[in-house]
């Protein structure tokens, strides 16, 4: 894996925009995904210690709490910045999206899993998603809607526990 070609990738779903915070936290988060690539633990000691002081220093400027950990797919895109926490035991697909406020985490301290969300998911300002739930394909979360239950492709997620909706396809509508 080329991680200076996905750093180049995150550039671009950033469209080109370097001042974005989200694309700060992405290149410390390659960084930290790439210090994993040097086998002698050695010599991966001073890139772990790097990666720790550029992971607090981004995280307190920008509010954004990403573990390099967490595998994410293309074009993940954190659209605002702030308060923003994923578990280290999160997963997300491709074209993911997430706002200001969003918690994706543990539903109690004992479980250690946390959502798994697939592909073409859009997640709204202040959504909290927790637990070990699935998350499907193609899914729209509202803005402080939460998520406790799976949720199935194709749907919209709306509410204080979310309400699952599913999405009207152009042959249903």
């Amino acid at each position: 894996m080329n991680h200076f070609a996905d750093i180049r990738h995150d550039l671009e779903t950033y469209d080109g925009q370097w001042s974005c915070q989200g694309f700060w936290v992405m290149i410390v988060y390659r960084f930290g995904r790439w210090r994993y690539t040097i086998k002698s633990p050695i010599l991966r000691k001073p890139f772990s210690l790097i990666y720790k002081l550029l992971y607090k220093t981004v995280q307190i400027l920008t509010g954004i709490e990403l573990p390099c950990e967490v595998p994410v797919g293309k074009n993940f895109r954190i659209d605002h910045f702030g308060d923003i926490i994923i578990s280290g035991y999160a997963r997300f697909g491709d074209n993911c999206i997430i706002r200001n406020g969003v918690t994706v985490g543990l539903k109690n301290i004992e479980e250690k899993a946390a959502p798994s969300i697939g592909n073409n998911v859009n997640i709204g300002t202040g959504a909290k998603l927790l637990g070990n739930i699935t998350i499907g394909d193609n899914v729209d979360i509202g803005a402080n809607a939460v998520v406790i239950t799976s949720i199935p492709d194709n749907s919209l997620a709306v509410g204080i526990p979310a309400k699952i909706i599913p999405k009207k396809t152009p042959a249903t509508t």
